[in-house]
């Protein structure tokens, strides 16, 4: 099976991976960033491939979908007002310059 081959994974696994890439994607990242983030994200989550076989599931690990928002929320919590906005205005510019781009 070469690299890359999703003939492996489920159903549900391909449409995991298209919603989080859809995520990534309306976040201004690239579709093909966002497509390695949303394999690597399944990958993380379930182990990688799922066959099938009585006995061979294990428990999915939740904790790579509840990571996003938490992430910054303490670091950016404890910057003052301005810088918040300030960045947030960056980030926007930086959105805006991206979408015209492509």
């Amino acid at each position: 099976m070469p690299r890359g081959d999703k003939s492996s994974y489920t159903d549900k696994q391909k449409r995991q991976a298209e919603h989080i890439e859809e995520g990534y994607e309306k976040r201004g990242v690239s579709k093909k960033t966002a497509e390695k983030r949303a394999w690597a994200t399944v990958n993380k989550t379930s182990g990688g491939g799922k066959k099938s076989g009585s006995g061979r599931g294990k428990p999915e690990n939740k904790a790579p979908a509840k990571k996003g928002g938490k992430k910054g929320g303490a670091a950016s919590a404890a910057r003052p007002a301005a810088k918040r906005s300030a960045s947030a205005r960056k980030a926007a510019a930086t959105r805006k310059r991206r979408a015209k781009a492509s």
